[in-house]
């Protein structure tokens, strides 16, 4: 992280103090995109874990609970123009609006503008709570992100044949599916099939599993027309790009291996024609191997099939 980043990381809270109405004025006035995508493709980076009690990463228990260098490694990527936007909930969303107002203050340029801001709307579920499966929208809603002039909205989505909660979780995310259709504003959801073991919540990664739930949430809402998928990568993950024709997104999960992540996104990328890119945090955030700015550079040349920058 450079001295000046980290100067204006520092001067947040102050602005927030002075001036708590800022970033809704910086939200509105955001230059957006004339499209959601120019190709058909998508480089992510998610920022919304901390929200849900999980800040772990690289090996690092407590990685994510900094907040200024979690928001400076984000800032990074998007100053180096290494991903289409970040997806997060509304406190990191604010504070990335103030963050770039006010390297434009000392003379740089907005890192906000024409990228996608998409936000976290449902972090209730919080890690090892009994309740984590009952998963409201605790964040912000459609309406507000329309008014705040975003780009989308992303809801998690968590099935356990077993819990009665994820009947609610599936009626939360229905009912923001429909609100963001009269609003013309996508959504990005993320369903994963969960088995609850001795250690907790534990995603299914097999193609089969991925692939029937592929099939609920491309039905969800009164139309899936501005409706995208979040899986996460696995074998055979053909299977899992022929269940529906929506475009997919992959999600990192927890961080790996970096090599072993590029190779993933390589080979989901060539399984099917939908799937289109990247929702990704922790992995291209924190890579044991790469810089941020590196790892996602490496990812939006796969996604977008570009040149790697150097």
């Amino acid at each position: 992280m450079t001295k000046s980043l980290a100067v204006h990381l520092a001067e947040i809270t102050r602005v927030r103090i002075e001036t708590p109405e800022l970033g809704k004025m910086l939200a509105r006035k955001r230059k957006l995109r004339n499209s959601l995508t120019d190709d058909g493709r998508l480089n992510i980076i998610a920022a919304d874990h901390p929200a849900r009690r999980v800040v772990q990463a690289g090996g690092v228990p407590m990685a994510m609970a900094n907040r200024l260098n979690y928001l400076g490694r984000i800032a990074e990527i998007l100053i180096a123009d290494a991903a289409d936007g970040v997806m997060a909930t509304m406190d990191i969303l604010e504070e990335l609006l103030i963050l770039s107002h006010l390297i434009e203050e000392h003379g740089g340029k907005s890192f906000v503008d024409h990228k996608l801001l998409i936000a976290s709307l449902n972090r209730g579920g919080l890690s090892k709570t009994a309740w984590e499966l009952d998963d409201p929208i605790t964040g912000t809603n459609p309406s507000t992100c329309s008014d705040w002039n975003l780009d989308g909205a992303k809801m998690l989505l968590r099935i356990d044949d077993q819990d009665p909660n994820s009947l609610k979780t599936i009626m939360y995310c229905t009912d923001a599916i429909n609100h963001l259709l009269h609003l013309d504003l996508p959504m990005f959801l993320e369903p994963l099939p969960i088995v609850r073991g001795a250690d907790g919540l534990k995603v299914k990664k097999d193609a089969e599993s991925l692939a029937l739930i592929a099939g609920v949430a491309s039905a969800l809402g009164q139309s899936s027309s501005r409706l995208w998928l979040k899986l996460p990568y696995c074998e055979n993950f053909g299977i899992v790009a022929q269940s529906t024709t929506l475009p997919i997104l992959l999600l990192g999960g927890d961080t790996q291996d970096g090599n072993k992540f590029l190779n993933d996104i390589k080979k989901a990328l060539s399984s099917g024609a939908n799937v289109c890119g990247t929702m990704a945090g922790r992995n291209v955030l924190y890579s044991t191997e790469r810089s941020p700015v590196s790892m996602a550079s490496e990812i939006n040349a796969l996604v977008h099939k570009l040149p790697v920058k150097t």
